[in-house]
Parts: structure tokens; C-alpha cells; sequence
């Protein structure tokens, strides 16, 4: 058989994203914060460029949780603004991708005569602050129906629980359905392109230079607005503006595990509402697999790659065995992974955990964008208010926003989602397309859901330019089981390389960078 090279989307975008023109937005940062304002800016007409320095979602965006929620102990704290915007936003993104959100159980395990009570009421706040928009009621349950939920909660006394409602979703797999929305909306993202630098008239910002970090060539960008949404990075652009400008964010790590599905053997999660640290610890099934985090570290500076402590890792299982048995060990970690956290500076002394999650918007003197805070769930809310912003201040035509019911790429009814085995959900209506590629009925790994169409899927439609950009992000073998994706980088690379027209140096190299990386998922 012939093979035939297939378009790759990212050389049309950087063909577009060098044309000579003049934007409207020009967005640094293709994480979630940065995404959500393109699709913003996009869906009204604004003349839209997005460049990401290394891949959508490479940070915090493809490491959270993995929950579309209201946030629990935001109520707690008594922040409950927050919380009602964080729920009805929670509504809004389960209409608008029900390929990707779906409904999760959660229990509250009751092991105090008080405990049923007191988070019974709570969580009939959190059902009434999301309205019309509520998933599902929640209730008191008995020891029995805990059980029969979650036969592995450990049953030493327990009493019963409260049953309640949240989301649950795909994070990176959002992102990139985002990129794809960007393009179907006539936006322009690219990423590997680097921002190095500001443009600057009569000491207003104007643009930005940057660089196509495969073929080392730099470029400029003009646009009447430029925004910074690099997340855990946003300092470093605010002093490409201004050398002298303060930091702005205080940051946090957060880890998680990954264990078998015997672990949570059915479809509900866990949630603990205060550890002996005063957070709030879940346990969720997530890919046939389950989940277990978070963790509230500060961290003095950000990483590509944050690592997870051994502190953190020990916490973790340490108060997955006061709730699960089994309780989880260290031999049964399959992939542990780490993400930052961009909290806003508060008070000298604050403890990060007692930090707001709330997104905000500064604008300098010379008129840069930054956009930082904020979390998933809210990322459309960001976008809006970041490009309600932009507009004035770039003069741009003022237009109502289109997102709270814009169908996200792939969109698709529930019944036609809920009909798709998990890891084909995630395309939407793209997903008999994607099997339509070549080796659909070939996995890359035994140990793995995934197919050799996806990996070629990803290379032609969704800009993936390594191993890592596939195994991490658009398939998330990654964080499932580490050492089998190492075992799968091979065939990966072998296929990418075909796809993007590379040599066997490349293919050698992507499988010993990719190796690398993954050692930092394993528990040595």
C-alpha cells in the first residue's frame, strides 16, 4: 500500500499566522485561560491570533482534577459568588460539549453521628446557588446504598453519606477541541511559537515578535489589543512590558494519582471534605482508571515539568487508607503527575490554600492584557470578561457575546455521545471520521484504549508535532499508565514521523525525549 501524506493543519495556521496583516486580539498562552479568549474573541468577529510557546495545554490546563464544579470548599470558605458563577458555568459547558462533560456521583462518607447532617445541608446550598442548572439533587443515603456505590469505601464505621452531583471531563482534550472551535470560528492558532518580545508605539503595546520554534524563524505581530494569558508564566510577559513590574502571582502545586479501576470499581468518586491539611481530597474514576488528589504546596518558581514531593505522594495515599479499602500503595501508582497552580498575591503570610481561585484582569500602562487565575470550569466566564475588555480597549466594535450557547467542535446530543466507548466520546461527531484513518483496529498498546487512527488523527487535525504533544495530551496514555506509554513512544514516533514527514534521526530522538519525560510519572 501507498502511503500518502495527509494536510497538517499547523503549517496552514502558520502560513496564516505569518500573512502580512494586522489582528485584532493577539492572545499569548494556549492554555485554558488563553483558548477560552480566542474562542471569545473568534465568535464575534474579532480578527484573532493565538500563539502558544509550546504545546495547547503542555501546563496546568492538562493537569487538574478533572472536574467541572462548583467548588465545594470555595462554599466552605464562604465564598459564595464564586461558587454560583463556577455552577452556572458548570451548566453551560454541559450543553455546550456534552462529548466531553458527562455527570459524576460524588459520596460524602459519613463516619461521625454529625457529619450526615451538617454536609447534607451544605450541599443542598450548592444545588440551590446552581438553579435551573442543577445535574442532579443531592441526598442523604444509607450505609447500604454507600456501598453498593462505592463497594470499596472502608466500612469500619460508616454510617451512611451524602450523595451529590458534579462534572467531570477531559482537560487537555477541551483544550484542543477549543484550537479546533478557534478554527471552525476563523481564528488562528498556533503552537511552538514563541513570544519573545513586545511591540511597542508612542509607549502603547502594539504587538508582539515572535519565533516558529521548528524552523527558528522570527516574526512580528501587530494587533490593536494583546493579551496575556500564560498562566503560570504571566509575570514573564509583564516584563517584557515592564522590567520593573512587581509578581504578581503566588504559586501552588497540586499532585495526583493514578491507580487501577479496582480502586473505585464502579462509577461514583470519593470526596473528602477536610483532610488533616483542611483540604478537600478526591477520588475519581476517570478513563477506566481512577484519580486520587489534590495536594496545596507553594512553590518558589514554575516549572514546565513540576514534580511531584514525596510529602505530597505520602499525604495522598496516607488519606486515600483512612477512606478506601484496599487502600492504595505506592507499587499500585501507575502515573503520578503534578500542576501548578497561578493564585494571585494576597497578604504576606496567606497560606495558598486560603488564596482566591477568582480570575483577574490587570491593565498596564501601556495597555498589555493579563489575564490570570480563574480555573477550567469558569474558562468561558474568563474569556468573556477578558474580551469585553480587550474590546474597549483596543476600540474594537462592541459585540454581545455568542459563547454561553455556542456549540463547542464536535458537538453532539447526549444520546449519540453516551452511545460511544469512553475514549472515542471525547471526538464528538469527528469520532467516525477519526475511524475512518488508517488502523483503527490497531492499538499502540495492550495495555492501552488507544489506536494507531488517533495518533494519525492527531498529527493531521489537531497540530500534534512530538510523541509527548500525542501520549500526554491528545491521548492521555501519559497519566494512565506511564510505563506502557514509554512502551507505546516507539510505534508512536514510528507513525508521527510518517505523518509529518520526518527522518529516523527525529523518530530516534522523539522516542528518548518522551522516555525522559515519562521516568518523571513513575514511583521509583
Amino acid at each position: 500500500m501507498t502511503f500518502t501524506v495527509q494536510p497538517d493543519t499547523r503549517i496552514a495556521a502558520l502560513q496564516a499566522a505569518t500573512a502580512p496583516t494586522s489582528w485584532d486580539v493577539l492572545i499569548i498562552g494556549g492554555g485554558a485561560s488563553g483558548l477560552g479568549a480566542a474562542v471569545e474573541a473568534a465568535s464575534r468577529g474579532y480578527k484573532t491570533l493565538l500563539l502558544e510557546a509550546h504545546d495547547y495545554a503542555k501546563g496546568t490546563s492538562s493537569r487538574s482534577t478533572k472536574l467541572v464544579h462548583g467548588g465545594v470548599r470555595y462554599l466552605a470558605q464562604g465564598n459564595v459568588p464564586l461558587v454560583r458563577e463556577a455552577l452556572h458555568e458548570r451548566g453551560l459547558l454541559k450543553h455546550n460539549a456534552p462529548h466531553l462533560v458527562h455527570d459524576l456521583g460524588f459520596i460524602v462518607a459519613s463516619y461521625t453521628w454529625w457529619s450526615q447532617p451538617f454536609y447534607g445541608i451544605g450541599l443542598k446550598v450548592y444545588d440551590a446557588l446552581a438553579g435551573k442548572l442543577n445535574l442532579q439533587p443531592s441526598r442523604l443515603i444509607s450505609r447500604d446504598a454507600a456501598l453498593d456505590r462505592i463497594p470499596t469505601l472502608k466500612r469500619e464505621g460508616l454510617k451512611g453519606g451524602v450523595l451529590y452531583f458534579d462534572g467531570q471531563f477531559d482537560d487537555s482534550r477541551l483544550a484542543i477541541t477549543l484550537l479546533r472551535t478557534i478554527e471552525d470560528l476563523g481564528g488562528v492558532a498556533l503552537n511552538y511559537a514563541s513570544v519573545t518580545g513586545l511591540l511597542k508605539e508612542d509607549g502603547k503595546v502594539s504587538g508582539a515578535t515572535w519565533r516558529d520554534e521548528e524552523s527558528g524563524k522570527s516574526y512580528t505581530a501587530k494587533a490593536k489589543v494583546v493579551i496575556n494569558a500564560t498562566g503560570v508564566y504571566v509575570d514573564q510577559v509583564r516584563q517584557f512590558d515592564n522590567p520593573q513590574a512587581k509578581p504578581m502571582l503566588s504559586l501552588s502545586q497540586g499532585v495526583h494519582l493514578v491507580v487501577d479501576k479496582k480502586f473505585l470499581p464502579k462509577s461514583s468518586a470519593i470526596m473528602v471534605p477536610r483532610t488533616d491539611d483542611g483540604r478537600v481530597l478526591f477520588a475519581v474514576p476517570w478513563h477506566d482508571h481512577a484519580v486520587i488528589g489534590t495536594t496545596d504546596t507553594p512553590v518558589p518558581t514554575a516549572s514546565l515539568e513540576p514534580r511531584a514531593l514525596e510529602e505530597e505522594i505520602a499525604f495522598i495515599l496516607h488519606t486515600a487508607g483512612q477512606y478506601m479499602d484496599p487502600a492504595p500503595q505506592r507499587e499500585d501508582v501507575q502515573s503520578v503527575y503534578a500542576g501548578l497552580r497561578p493564585l494571585v498575591k494576597a497578604a504576606e503570610g496567606t497560606d495558598t490554600k486560603a488564596l482566591s481561585r477568582d480570575h483577574v484582569i490587570r491593565i498596564s500602562e501601556s495597555g498589555l492584557l493579563t489575564l490570570t487565575g480563574g480555573k477550567w470550569t469558569t474558562y468561558r466566564r474568563m474569556g468573556e470578561d477578558t474580551i469585553n475588555r480587550a474590546a474597549r480597549l483596543g476600540g474594537l466594535p462592541e459585540r454581545l457575546t455568542l459563547t454561553p450557547v455556542l456549540h463547542l467542535h464536535g458537538w453532539s446530543s447526549t444520546t449519540e455521545t453516551q452511545a460511544r466507548a469512553d475514549h472515542w466520546r471525547v471526538y464528538g461527531s469527528d469520532a467516525e471520521r477519526v475511524q475512518a484513518q488508517d488502523g483503527a483496529d490497531i492499538k499502540i498498546h495492550p495495555d492501552l484504549p488507544y489506536s494507531e487512527a488517533e495518533v494519525r488523527w492527531a498529527a493531521r487535525y489537531e497540530q500534534a508535532r512530538t510523541v509527548e504533544d500525542v501520549l500526554a495530551r491528545r491521548l492521555r496514555a501519559l497519566l494512565l499508565n506511564a510505563r506502557a506509554s514509554i512502551e507505546a513512544a516507539p510505534r508512536v514516533a514510528a507513525i508521527l514521523a510518517e505523518e509529518l514527514v520526518k527522518d529516523k534521526t527525529w523518530e530516534t530522538a522523539q522516542v528518548a525525549e518522551y522516555t525522559e519525560l515519562a521516568q518523571g510519572y513513575l514511583l521509583h
